[in-house]
Parts: structure tokens; C-alpha cells; sequence
């Protein structure tokens, strides 16, 4: 089965490949949003941080309820946001796997 950090990986050696291949990163302003030439993995990054918070906070609710601290609608609601976060990024980790999995299938 293949990992996220699998696909991570190879990701990183595509980038590797030379600036004069065809995944060199585009120039300043082709494809820049706001200026800046977007960066994937610290879109990942970010996605991964922020599923990490989401868990934090339904963590912090449950011992805040386990302690008599929290409402309950509180902690429903933060369990419901770690669920709903983890799920799409799961998501997403299967859409970068199939697209991984089409680009090998490309004869060059």
C-alpha cells in the first residue's frame, strides 16, 4: 500500500530533477498568486498543522468535560470538526496517491 510519506517523497525527487525539466518551477508571476509561485508542500503543510489544531481543541473539549469545564454542545461540536477535518484530508491524500499512480502510468 502506498504511504503518504512515500508519496512525499517522490515528490521531492520529481522537484530534484533539474531546472530545465518540466516540474521546474514556473517563473515569477506564471502562475503566481499574489506575487508568490505557490508551494505545495507547505500547502500540505499547513493542511496537516491545521489537522493537528482541529484534534487539539476536540482533545482540550473532552477533558474540559471530563472535568465538568465544557459543555457538551462544545465538545459534540469539536469532535465534529476533527472528524470532518481528518476525512478530507484523507481525502485528499488519495487523490495525490491517484494522481501519482496516473502520472507513472504516462508513457513518456
Amino acid at each position: 500500500m502506498t504511504t503518504s510519506s512515500f508519496v512525499a517523497g517522490a515528490y521531492n525527487a520529481a522537484q530534484g530533477l533539474g531546472s530545465k525539466s518540466l516540474l521546474a518551477k514556473p517563473a515569477q508571476g506564471a502562475g503566481a498568486v499574489g506575487g508568490q509561485i505557490p508551494d505545495f508542500s507547505a500547502m500540505v503543510k499547513s493542511a496537516v498543522e491545521g489537522v493537528g489544531a482541529a484534534g487539539a481543541k476536540a482533545d482540550q473539549q473532552v477533558a474540559a468535560a471530563v472535568g465538568g469545564r465544557a459543555d457538551l454542545v462544545n465538545v459534540v461540536t469539536a469532535v465534529a470538526e476533527s472528524e470532518a477535518a481528518i476525512e478530507t484530508l484523507v481525502a485528499v491524500r488519495d487523490r495525490i496517491i491517484a494522481s501519482y499512480e496516473e502520472i507513472m502510468r504516462m508513457q513518456v
